[in-house]
């Protein structure tokens, strides 16, 4: 009998081997689920991200196409408004070249007159007046008066109108 109780238990552990390689095969499989069903789930959650990232990006590309627009919009303002100020500069230092020159002018005819009569009543006797002579103390008078009738006042005081597209200037 011993050696049947001896074949009994053996029997009875090659069932039990049996049952815990099932089991263990049961387990393994269960865990092999598991994992699938864990690597799907963060494939997944990696596909979110990337998207959300890709969404992202897009977002920011168009932002900055919208930005980037409006500075070009903005530069091209301030260049037109550069242009149209450097254009009014050139009028007015055209203008103002213009008056100089015509001031210059009339200020050397007042010099030209004013010596002339300083001479007029000189030690010469009311000879030659640098190139004027004695008749010019009539017109002398008469254009020390009209700079002070103010009729004459309105011609003197006209305005230079300078052009930008062709540089000339109007009286």
């Amino acid at each position: 009998m011993a050696s049947s109780s001896g074949t009994s238990s053996g029997s009875s552990t090659m069932v039990t081997n049996s049952g815990s390689d099932e089991d263990l095969q049961a387990l393994m499989n269960e865990r092999k689920r598991k994992r699938m069903i864990s690597n799907r789930e963060s494939a997944r959650r990696s596909r979110m991200r990337k998207q959300k990232h890709l969404d992202d990006l897009t977002a920011q590309v168009s932002q900055l196409q919208n930005e980037n627009h409006q500075i070009l919009t903005r530069v091209s303002i301030t260049t037109q408004r550069y242009l149209n100020v450097e254009a009014e500069n050139s009028v007015l230092r055209a203008q103002a070249d213009e008056l100089s020159h015509r001031l210059q002018s009339l200020n050397d005819i007042i010099d030209s007159l004013n010596g002339c009569n300083n001479n007029i009543g000189g030690a010469d006797g009311g000879g030659d007046c640098g190139g004027f002579n004695v008749a010019m103390i009539g017109f002398n008078e008469m254009v020390d008066h009209s700079f002070i009738n103010p009729l004459n006042l309105a011609y003197l005081n006209q305005p230079i109108m300078a052009s930008a597209d062709n540089n000339m200037f109007q009286y």
